[in-house]
């Protein structure tokens, strides 16, 4: 089999999940499921980065000890996923033995190459982003305070610390960018890693001695590892690292996509393919760093309390429906409005009057007229046979989108199909054949049922539920529902194949039901 291996990034355990762990996690999803219905093997990660200082300073604050924290929240995103139906196959936290074991081996390695030395670190350092900044980067604030890029706060340290020879890594960083002009996505934010790596870097430092919650440096128990370097080591450790011979490392490293949010491309995109080259290790092969959501054009921030909780939003307008919205409203990558007028719309006109409008005009004609049995057919028009080309036409047309993470656009390609079969409805009139022609109506009423079906399997990996019930009501059997099963005619619907009773799949959402 074709192997495959995506990865949200690890969420940090210090607050309560919100929408954007919820996108990033959809995102990853999809992509996920449509690949295993392709015909992949695919190994899906997500999991919590559990160490640093942020997470030691929010248990103090809870009156809890670092562990009992992580844990009770560490399940809150767990929970998330589940109500999401995300398909993760692994979920992994930095707390693990597995992961402590790989961290301190890939020191070792780094150690062994020269590429760490000892040294003294003294700058400005972020707790709320666990990042250091050059005076360069910083802003006044008031009362004399830093301010970071991010806008939080930065405070002076001075401490022992090892160094990573990042200094080192910008020429043969630019050289693999150039190299693989793909391996950060989308095309924009890869000029702004580009533009940081030639404005020349520092040495970074990947040891603290001023906390002790994090993965020990081996043979030194004053230093922890920083956060960063413990935290990325994740996406190796859940393939087997430092078993290089491991089933899961030699089929799925390195990863094919890493999913973050923009604010933390830098990481991804500069310091972790240096520090997988620098011990030796093939770095990702893509990282794509997707846009942030506002809120009824607000920019989204616990202090104007306008946070948008995902399991808020599921409750009002479904679970598909969300999925559905959070991938169709933007294109991937870009920053997006988070509106409840336009979540309606896209419920109300994409799907209860698009896709569900076809699927019960379609299976209430059936049912009504056919005996509620798939229809006969003759030969098919060209009209008939324009509209199964366009069906049959998708999955070709969605890998190419899939391949660059074009989900919006993909969700574009299934309406315009969707759009098609409503025109060709409209145009055969199947009601009026009814009077003239049966045998007619019984294949225009076929080629329609036929068409759903193709729309039913590609849409499994954005709305698993919808899609499933839709094939349900088609009888498509559950093992012929991966795309294998809609290229060429032999799984196309049988004629005379009995049919459950038609029911709604997607209803309007009327704002005073709620």
């Amino acid at each position: 089999m074709k192997n495959y291996y995506i990865t949200t990034p690890i969420y940090y355990v210090n607050d309560v999940p919100h929408i954007g762990h919820a996108y990033t996690s959809l995102a990853c999803d999809v992509m996920a499921r449509f690949k295993r219905l392709d015909g992949y093997d695919v190994m899906f990660l997500s999991g919590t980065d559990e160490h640093g200082q942020k997470i030691e300073k929010s248990a103090v604050k809870a009156g809890m000890d670092p562990q009992a924290f992580t844990d009770k929240v560490s399940q809150n995103f767990r929970d998330l996923l589940k109500t999401l139906n995300v398909s993760n196959d692994d979920f992994i936290r930095t707390t693990e033995a597995r992961h402590k074991k790989a961290c301190q081996a890939l020191w070792d390695a780094l150690l062994a190459r020269g590429e760490i030395y000892l040294g003294k670190y003294a700058g400005w350092y972020a707790v709320r982003d666990e990042a250091y900044y050059g005076e360069d980067e910083l802003k006044d604030g008031p009362g004399g305070k830093k301010i970071a890029p991010s806008g939080a706060e930065c405070e002076w340290v001075e401490e022992p610390s090892y160094f990573f020879k990042l200094s080192a890594w910008a020429d043969r960083l630019l050289a693999f960018y150039d190299q693989n002009p793909d391996f950060i996505l989308p095309h924009t934010r890869r000029n702004e890693v580009v533009s940081f790596v030639k404005s020349g870097m520092r040495d970074l430092s990947v040891s603290r001695t001023a906390l002790s919650w994090g993965v020990p440096v081996p043979n030194e128990p004053a230093h922890v590892m920083y956060v960063w370097l413990d935290a990325l080591t994740n996406y190796i450790t859940a393939v087997g690292y430092p078993d290089m011979q491991a089933d899961g490392y030699k089929k799925f490293w390195p990863a094919d996509v890493h999913m973050v949010g923009k604010d933390i491309l830098r990481f991804h995109a500069v310091y972790w393919p240096a520090f997988l080259m620098a011990a030796g290790l093939e770095p990702p092969k893509r990282v794509f760093a997707h846009g942030w959501w506002t809120n009824e054009g607000q920019k989204i921030s616990k202090s104007l309390g306008n946070v948008i909780d995902p399991y808020e939003v599921i409750a009002t307008y479904g679970l598909d429906q969300t999925r559905y919205f959070l991938m169709r409203e933007v294109p991937f990558g870009n920053d997006g409005d988070f509106s409840r007028e336009a979540m309606v719309r896209r419920i109300n006109s994409d799907l209860a009057n698009g896709i569900g409008n076809l699927a019960q005009r379609t299976l209430s004609q059936i049912a009504k007229n056919c005996g509620g049995k798939v229809p006969a057919h003759g030969a098919f028009t060209d009209a008939d046979e324009a509209l199964l080309s366009r069906a049959r036409g998708l999955v070709p047309q969605l890998r190419s989108l899939f391949d660059a993470q074009g989900f919006s656009r993909a969700l574009d390609h299934i309406w315009d199909v969707i759009g098609a079969a409503d025109r060709y409805v409209d145009e055969q009139a199947p009601w009026a054949l009814k009077k003239t022609d049966i045998a007619r109506m019984e294949t225009v009423l076929y080629v329609l049922a036929e068409t759903l079906r193709h729309l039913g399997v590609v849409l499994q990996p954005f709305m698993p539920d919808a899609a499933a019930r839709l094939l349900d009501q088609l009888a498509v059997p559950a093992d012929a529902r991966a795309f294998e099963h809609i290229e060429g005619d032999a799984y196309a619907l049988q004629s005379g194949t009995p049919l459950p009773a038609p029911q709604g799949i997607f209803p309007r959402y009327i704002e005073n039901a709620a």
